[in-house]
């Protein structure tokens, strides 16, 4: 079994490339091609501590992928990372190992970055200013998966401390103008390309003026939320990345009442229904995004491709 290592993982990564190839993953998906479990859950309450196992099998493929993601909070004051992880890709044929991807979480992060990318591109949008909620490692990626389809000026964003969301500037200003926000209604007064990349577990923005998106990546489990349900029944149209995974663990387990008109985006994208009135101008659209197993597959293949001699 080979052992890819960080370094030659973030090497390897061309992310116009994976938001093309998560297309691909959400399509396979929704065409049901895949065999792509509910996610497990692991609650380390000791440390605040979450822990996320995903994995997936795309029949006809070559490899079936496992992924453990790790969320460690109180790793902070300790000098470490906040998140950890690996995928392991083995054979679909004999079930062997074949490469274990050290990734340490980045391409888990990568990919959920590069997903809500791709359903901004393919809602046509063209703002020149974004929002985010949000100064870890997943706002930074929104920010640079998002200046790959849209030609940036400002790029808002808006952190529970001063402090991270200094450093989020720091880390962004070569992208674009960065202008810091006092609170996630401040961020909304000025972009209508909104991400909410947050652990929150109460309501973020309570509502949405019109001609607004809003990618919602940060609820993935029981309990967490960062939309009030309202936004949701006053969206023209709903995007989920998974039906069964968003009423139980995204931003629908709030709404239930909406899931019977939520589409699914693999769904959307292979039909072309961003033609269609629900994602037009004036309208708001709402991506609930929890994060699936076979965007882990399709990254692990993709690292895996891109680093083998």
């Amino acid at each position: 079994m080979r052992i890819i290592e960080l370094p030659e993982i973030r090497r390897a990564l061309v992310y116009r490339e994976i938001i093309a190839r998560m297309r691909e993953a959400l399509i396979a998906y929704s065409a049901g091609e895949c065999d792509t479990p509910m996610p497990m859950h692991l609650a380390i309450e000791a440390e605040q501590a979450e822990v996320h196992i995903k994995s997936s099998y795309r029949r006809g493929g070559r490899y079936f992928a496992l992924k453990i993601a790790s969320t460690f909070p109180r790793n902070v004051p300790r000098g470490l990372s906040t998140g950890n992880g690996m995928m392991l890709l083995s054979s679909a044929e004999t079930g062997e190992p074949v490469v274990l991807l050290a990734d340490a979480g980045h391409l888990t992060d990568v990919r959920t970055a590069a997903v809500a990318a791709m359903t901004a591109r393919e809602l046509r949008r063209s703002d020149r200013v974004i929002g985010i909620l949000g100064t870890a490692i997943q706002a930074r990626l929104q920010a640079r998966m998002h200046a790959e389809v849209l030609s940036l000026d400002r790029i808002w964003i808006w952190g529970r401390t001063l402090e991270r969301a200094e450093a989020c500037r720091r880390d962004l200003d070569s992208l674009a103008e960065i202008s810091i926000a006092t609170s996630p209604a401040e961020v909304a007064e000025h972009a209508r390309l909104l991400i909410t990349a947050t652990a929150s577990r109460q309501p973020l923005l309570h509502e949405a003026a019109r001609g607004t998106h809003i990618s919602a990546v940060g609820s993935d489990s029981p309990g967490k939320q960062e939309l009030a349900p309202g936004i949701l029944r006053s969206a023209s149209l709903l995007l989920v990345d998974s039906w069964r995974q968003c009423e139980k663990l995204g931003e629908l387990q709030h709404a239930p009442d909406e899931w019977d008109r939520s589409v699914e985006i693999g769904a959307f994208c292979r039909s072309g229904e961003a033609c269609q009135s629900g994602a037009g101008a004036g309208s708001i659209t709402v991506a609930d995004f929890t994060g699936l197993g076979v965007e882990d597959l399709y990254i692990a293949e993709y690292c895996y491709e891109r680093t083998v001699p």
